[in-house]
């Protein structure tokens, strides 16, 4: 189904929808994407009664959200919304981690976005956020901060941060969140043969390119750092390019227990290890957890984001969106990543790089093939 067909397609259910201002940790970052598939399950009834084609202003909707005590649900403007459907996101171009000592640190920064632009690199300690000490809040406090909340998540809204090079001075920066966009699948090459294929979110499309730079491949490492969730459609599609049928988890919607399964035919032989950390979140949190519990790849990096839940956008009269969450969903094997996230197979040692140590899991996975 073509981009413009999805957009005008009724909303249904999301997985992974924060719409970050700029951090995932471990990477926890950005960005976020709407759901605006019709071939999803949607839950009956579960935004709520009364809410498809209601008019509210802003602070209206808003002040419902607040009461609602949902820390995912979230309010877009029809412009907002139709940026999301584009792969376009609000945020600072910035992703953060939690290291084993308790700080915060700098993973990933985007290149020309808001935080480059003001010096933040790799490495650099996150100190305070908003004169807010980082290391003392959770790190979805963290995410949730950054993207800006209520009236704060809209661009040029501003967010203040210390930071920290090394043993350097600490210094404060101010960081205006802007539009970013996004490039969802990126291919590289980290040996002969040896295709790392990234997915920064799930959106229109993801499965066939994950599945046309897997082709012909000798191994491969998927890199879901960073990935943010996105449709759940998508992440099944691209399980399934490396499942040969069978089940990938499933959700609690509306009372009732929702299965999602892969296509038959999936590549079940080549080697497969998949990056993760703190930013892996939702869809992709599934998407890992599901290969994981299947036995068909080894996870390295560190543990996942923690969030288990689905959302279901409802649109207003206006044409603004309403997101609001309706259940949690589950891996093949019943565990749930909400609050806890998924821990990898191989934690990555301080100093080394997860890519180095992908290959080398590789070639301990080859010698036993």
């Amino acid at each position: 189904m073509s981009r413009q067909v999805r957009q005008g397609a009724t909303l249904t259910l999301v997985f992974g929808v924060v719409l970050l201002g700029g951090a995932l940790a471990g990477a926890w970052g950005e960005p976020e994407v709407a759901a605006r598939t019709p071939a999803q399950d949607a839950a009956p009834g579960a935004a709520g009664p009364g809410l498809a084609g209601a008019r509210l202003s802003r602070a209206e909707a808003e002040r419902l959200l607040g009461a609602s005590g949902d820390r995912w649900a979230a309010y877009y403007s029809p412009q907002e919304y139709a940026d999301f459907l584009l792969g376009r996101y609000l945020g600072v171009g910035l992703s953060i981690g939690r290291s084993g000592d308790g700080s915060t640190a700098v993973s990933q920064v985007r290149p020309a976005g808001p935080a480059a632009a003001a010096g933040v690199e790799v490495g650099d300690r996150l100190v305070r956020l908003d004169g807010v000490r980082a290391d003392r809040l959770p790190v979805t406090e963290v995410v949730a901060r950054l993207r800006g909340e209520g009236a704060q998540r809209r661009p040029g809204s501003t967010v203040s941060l210390a930071v920290q090079r090394a043993d350097g001075p600490v210094r404060e920066v101010v960081l205006r969140r802007a539009v970013l966009e996004t490039q969802e699948v990126t291919v590289g090459e980290l040996a002969p043969g040896v295709v790392r294929i990234g997915v920064a979110a799930f959106t229109d499309g993801v499965a066939e390119r994950v599945r046309a730079a897997a082709r012909g491949a000798r191994a491969v490492v998927l890199d879901l750092r960073g990935s943010s969730g996105g449709l759940v459609e998508e992440a099944a599609e691209t399980a399934g390019v490396f499942l040969d049928g069978g089940e990938i988890g499933s959700y609690q919607a509306g009372g009732e227990r929702r299965g999602l399964t892969a296509a038959p035919g999936g590549d079940t032989a080549t080697p497969l290890v998949v990056l993760v950390d703190g930013g892996t979140m939702s869809a992709a949190e599934l998407l890992a957890g599901a290969l994981q519990d299947r036995c068909r790849a080894v996870l390295i990096g560190s543990r996942t984001f923690g969030k288990g839940t689905v959302q279901q956008p409802s649109r207003l009269a206006d044409g603004s969106v309403l997101e609001l969450t309706v259940g949690r969903y589950q891996t093949p094997a019943g565990r749930s990543p909400d609050g806890t996230g998924f821990t990898p197979d191989v934690p990555v040692p301080t100093g080394e790089r997860a890519e180095t140590l992908a290959l080398r899991v590789l070639a301990g996975l080859g010698r036993r093939g």
